[in-house]
């Protein structure tokens, strides 16, 4: 395929799973993610990996080398290389729905993880 095309807001939404790879290029990632309630990413620095999140769906907290951003639905949020970084899932009761770019790709092609726990074991390995 030469590309890749798809409604990124509906599919977004539509996710249940922690994260999921939908496409890989040379030189990009694209990542759908879902926060349950109170959930995070984990706090985490990539060393040479631009990242790019926009919120489509919930509510959270973006703290990016110490300082803290609320985050809402139609938020983005750029990640220079280096930076230490988490998302937070700040609702009780609703996901948090993102998308994201990575820029080299940071994950295996075809990389899903239904949940935060087997993405966390996953990356041991």
């Amino acid at each position: 395929m030469a590309g890749f095309i798809i409604n990124i807001e509906k599919k977004t939404r539509q996710n249940e799973y922690f994260r999921e790879v939908l496409f890989t290029a040379p030189h990009s990632q694209l990542v759908i993610m879902s926060l349950k309630p109170n959930e995070n990413i984990g706090m985490e620095v990539h060393p040479q990996v631009d990242q790019f999140i926009r919120i489509e769906e919930g509510q959270g907290k973006a703290i990016l080398n110490g300082e803290e951003s609320i985050l809402e639905e139609g938020s983005a949020i750029v990640i220079p290389a280096g930076t230490e970084h988490d998302i937070i899932n700040t609702s009780p009761n609703q996901s948090l729905k993102l998308y994201t770019l990575y820029s080299p790709p940071n994950h295996p092609e075809g990389t899903l993880h239904q949940t935060k726990a087997e993405a966390e074991a996953a990356e041991e390995h």
